[in-house]
């Protein structure tokens, strides 16, 4: 299937430290797109990959579940290991579950964390349907352009596969098991006011990693997809600094690869 136009994947050679973006469940690049040109305008190494039965049609990712989603990150992040002398992880939502389990999985090859609103469980009486649920009904009602901002739209689909959700569940479940293995530096963004994800999460995170370098910024005036709202200059201006006090060589590299 062709993918989305706006949905491609973003890949930038930049310097020596390197930024691999996560985007979130039914979700595609596009919602991170804005992100990591700015990380790239800096100088960084940045990678944005398309997770697999994303950005094209629902019914692709029907067939995929979270062993294919974070293959493909761990893919990209090991290729940005071999590539770059520090590397960091980041996502949104699902994206910032998979960036944590990464963390977790990478140990010190992964210099630090950052996550917008990041998901942590499937909420609701529907959460315990799912397992039987699945084999009756096949999508739900879409969860994708959760924004507060007029006129700014999240590219995902209008329909959320149960067996993908289902899958999703395990997921959370199994990255929760690993946070405590989570010990580099996090910074951690939130929504108040998110519609998908509840402030339970980031405080379920923030109670479970082994962090001890942690920063939670709490953004006002945005909702779910945070990256594209009214805060998105927020998280990229916080992010890059969060980098560039973990990576002091980031402001001479910045200057010389001019964007």
């Amino acid at each position: 299937m062709p993918v989305l136009p706006g949905a491609e994947p973003y890949r930038h050679e930049g310097g020596e430290i390197g930024v691999l973006l996560c985007h979130g469940f039914t979700g595609s690049p596009q919602s991170l797109r804005p992100w990591a040109e700015y990380l790239a305008e800096q100088g960084l190494t940045v990678s944005l990959p398309l997770l697999p039965g994303h950005g094209t049609r629902w019914e692709d990712m029907q067939l995929t579940g979270w062993q294919d989603w974070y293959a493909e990150v761990d893919r990209e992040l090991r290729a940005l290991i071999e590539r770059c002398e520090q590397v960091f992880v980041a996502g949104l939502s699902m994206g910032g579950a998979l960036a944590l389990r990464l963390a977790a999985r990478h140990g010190d090859a992964v210099s630090g964390v950052a996550v917008v609103n990041p998901a942590n469980k499937v909420h609701g009486l529907s959460a315990y349907a799912l397992p039987v649920a699945r084999h009756f009904v096949r999508t739900t009602k879409g969860i994708a352009s959760d924004i507060a901002k007029e006129g700014s739209a999240e590219l995902g689909y209008d329909k959320v596969p149960l067996h993908a959700a289902h899958s999703l569940r395990n997921f959370f479940r199994l990255v929760d098991g690993e946070l405590p293995q989570v010990t580099q530096p996090l910074l951690l963004l939130h929504c108040p006011q998110d519609h998908v994800v509840p402030p339970a999460d980031s405080a379920r995170i923030l109670s479970r990693v082994s962090s001890r370098d942690v920063t939670e910024i709490l953004l006002e005036q945005s909702y779910h997809v945070a990256t594209l709202d009214h805060d998105a200059d927020r998280i990229f201006e916080e992010s890059l600094a969060f980098i560039g006090r973990l990576a002091p060589s980031l402001g001479k590299e910045g200057t010389a690869a001019g964007g």
